[in-house]
């Protein structure tokens, strides 16, 4: 029966969740309300309450950032995957799929609307200056380094590791170029960190 309870409430949390998206993706993040995510989900305000706390805006917010980086993670080991033991073609490939996926991302959009229309920056903090994005991403890719390019040394792999998400998140809120094009470079930067600046050598991969 526990097992039961727990499915109904995952449940009951994607749909609350999947209908927060949806709000968000028309009309902004400053907007959403608790009574309308209630409304859109087909709930009562208490049990959004009962699902998410005493600030269950703050929590929701949370838990759809957390949501779309786990499916951005996803879909990064599978671009990773396909280029293994080939270091540069993998962070090319990891970086392009990120930020095209970020361009028609509908949460993403709705953050950065919001930061550069001067509104509410709550979910941007998220996406930037939080530990939420940059910690999940890291230990995925620094457990897959450690195991994908074991001749890179660990303090070169971690420093690498660290330039590629920075500068990855970076490029996500302010683009400069295509996304192939910043994925190029960002790729090429992480490679010469990881070899000290010898470029492209030692099976990075062309």
């Amino acid at each position: 029966m526990t097992g039961f309870r727990q499915a109904v409430r995952t449940l009951l949390r994607d749909r609350i969740l999947d209908a927060a998206y949806g709000l968000v993706a028309a009309e902004g993040w400053g907007r959403l309300r608790i009574a309308g995510v209630a409304r859109a989900a087909g709930v009562s305000r208490q049990t959004v309450y009962n699902e998410f706390g005493r600030e269950p805006r703050e929590a929701i917010g949370r838990a759809l950032v957390e949501r779309e980086t786990e499916r951005f993670l996803l879909g990064i080991h599978r671009e990773l995957e396909s280029h293994r033991g080939e270091l540069l073609a993998a962070a090319r490939a990891g970086v392009g799929f990120v930020l095209a996926e970020a361009q028609g991302n509908a949460l993403i959009k709705a953050i950065l609307t919001a930061e550069r229309g001067g509104g509410d920056d709550e979910l941007l903090a998220y996406l930037t200056t939080q530990d939420l994005v940059f910690d999940a991403a890291t230990g995925m890719l620094d457990a897959y380094a450690a195991e994908a390019w074991p001749e890179v040394d660990e303090v070169s792999r971690s420093l690498a590791v660290e330039t590629i998400v920075r500068l990855t998140v970076s490029h996500i809120v302010r683009p400069s170029g295509s996304a192939q094009e910043s994925a190029g470079r960002i790729a090429g930067i992480a490679v010469r960190v990881a070899y000290g600046g010898e470029g492209a050598g030692g099976g990075a991969g062309r």
